[in-house]
């Protein structure tokens, strides 16, 4: 029987024989950086998790009758799947998603 140890293929990218194992990691590596979504704020700045972010816009909150303030801080964010949506708590409210045309980085 074979080893997987001993089976090569051979790398476009590098142009070099490479073990099977390190190209189905590095496909598998490329299909993860693929997968990832940038989302960006009203202005085009790049968010990542944990940023703080301003609101341009005032907001009124569904399921609420509160209406979020333009200029207010959101601290310690988090990106979702989506490209436009992002997760965040605020003081009164828990659960908060806001469309990140409506932020801005602080």
């Amino acid at each position: 029987m074979a080893d997987n140890n001993d089976d090569y293929v051979y790398d476009e990218a590098s142009g070099e024989w490479i073990p099977a194992a390190e190209a189905a990691a590095k496909k598998a590596a490329a299909e993860a950086a693929a997968g990832t979504v940038e989302v960006r704020d009203s202005v085009g700045n790049l968010l990542a998790d944990g940023d703080s972010v301003l609101l341009v816009k005032d907001l009124k909150v569904k399921g609420s009758n509160q209406t979020l303030q333009r200029g207010t801080v959101i601290k310690s964010i988090r990106l979702t799947g989506d490209a436009q949506e992002i997760d965040c708590r605020h003081d009164t409210i828990k659960g908060l998603v806001l469309r990140a045309e409506f932020v801005r980085k602080r």
